[in-house]
This record gives C-alpha cells, structure tokens and sequence, in this order.
C-alpha cells in the first residue's frame, strides 16, 4: 500500500467551493487537470465516517493515522501519512480516524 506522493499539482484549476462532510469533520476542495480528471485535496477530524464511491479512487494519505476497513471485509487496516490505498467504484468504506489526517483523493474512470 506505499506509493510515490506527488508533493504538488501543477496547471490545474482549483474549484472555490468547499465540499462538507459530516458537519464538517471532513471538507476538501476539488482540483480539475486540463485533461478534465479531478482530485480533491481535504483534512479529516478524528472521527468514524463512512464514505461512498462512484468512480474507483485512489487516497494518498498525506499525514495522520487512521484505520481503513474496505467493502467486503471486516478487518480493519492501520494507514498513515506517506501511504495510499484503492476503493473500488459503486463501493462504501470506513475509516476510523485517530487524528488529524491530510488526504488527496484521485478519481479514476
């Protein structure tokens, strides 16, 4: 689950908008390329959340510390800053977060 970090995004337009979770324990901001693709960049509170996809997505943890339970399991999976992991399209996971934690979030068609 350890991947290359982009450490930043370049050329990119940056919608103003906020985008509030869970009365805002989780907000991000979305980021669109020039090809169209979209991430989103955001802070987490600690907290437990459950979130659902439609397009499958790649979270790269930034910084933090987390557990990550993915659809169809029931066992939970220590994260932490410098790590990343997939979900899969149509799915839900849940995180249990222990502090506060920096994500960037890929969508991939």
């Amino acid at each position: 689950m350890k991947g290359t970090i982009m450490t930043e995004l370049k050329g990119v337009t940056v919608v103003k908008k906020a985008n509030v979770y869970f009365e805002g324990k989780v907000t991000s901001r979305t980021v669109v390329f020039p090809d169209g693709s979209k991430k989103t960049l955001g802070i987490m509170l600690p907290g437990e959340y459950e979130f659902g996809t439609v397009e499958k997505e790649v979270m790269e943890i930034l910084s933090g510390k987390l557990a990550l339970q993915l659809p169809g399991s029931t066992d939970w999976r220590a994260i932490q800053g410098g790590t990343s992991f997939e979900v899969p399209a149509q799915s839900k996971f849940r995180l249990r977060v222990a502090e506060l934690t920096d994500y960037c979030c890929s969508f991939i068609k």
